[in-house]
């Protein structure tokens, strides 16, 4: 069960970058500020999420608990 958050961590971690590398470039081409605004929203989300399934992740490594 592990693999499968280690999985789901790596993908959403890199769903990350994606959107923070859009949201750079977004403010480098002098973008609208409520794209970048929204572009922030993403990441901090995407940020919980990559953090909450790492610690399941380490949960189920350990034996739940």
């Amino acid at each position: 069960m592990s693999t499968v958050f280690n999985i789901l961590a790596v993908a959403v971690m890199l769903a990350v970058v994606f959107v923070l590398l859009r949201g750079l470039l977004n403010m480098m081409r002098g973008g609208s500020g409520n794209t970048s605004n929204k572009l922030m929203q993403a990441r901090v989300a995407l940020q919980f999420v990559a953090i909450v399934l790492l610690v399941l992740a380490m949960w189920f490594a350990q034996g739940r608990g």
